[in-house]
């Protein structure tokens, strides 16, 4: 409970600045979100649980213009960095294992300045993928 209370803290805090963009997510959504996928992109959990994976696809859904595109990818980025435990071999990850399609590489040192007219799709996982195989590179 104090380490979920503490990632919420950390998260909310560096969120904040994004709501000033024009954008129609705010960083609060995607913290509510993202914070599902904690236990995966530290190397606590093997693979993304089933609702870090719906999360993650209902912000994908979200994303209708480019400046939406730019504040989850900056809230992302902003809550990734405020929390030390994140690993960017687990965070590339997690768009294949969940089935989301992004078409730039995911990671610490994403420049989510660069994101145009990039366009994010949800794809059907079978859940054998998600739960049947075990991550081997910890």
């Amino acid at each position: 409970m104090k380490l979920t209370l503490f990632i919420l803290s950390l998260l909310l805090t560096s969120f904040l600045f994004s709501h000033t963009s024009n954008a129609a997510v705010t960083c609060g959504d995607v913290e509510t979100k993202a914070v599902s996928c904690v236990a995966f992109v530290t190397g606590k959990q093997p693979k993304p649980t089933p609702v870090c994976c719906r999360n993650l696809k209902m912000l994908a859904a979200s994303a209708k213009t480019v400046n939406d595109k730019r504040a989850i990818c900056r809230c992302l980025k902003e809550g990734v960095n405020a929390f030390p435990g994140v690993k960017d071999k687990y965070l590339s990850q997690v768009p294949r294992l969940c089935g989301i399609r992004i078409p730039f590489p995911v990671s610490l040192n994403t420049n989510c300045d660069s994101l145009a007219s990039l366009s994010f799709a949800t794809t059907t996982v079978p859940d054998n993928l998600h739960w049947a195989s075990s991550r081997v590179d910890k």
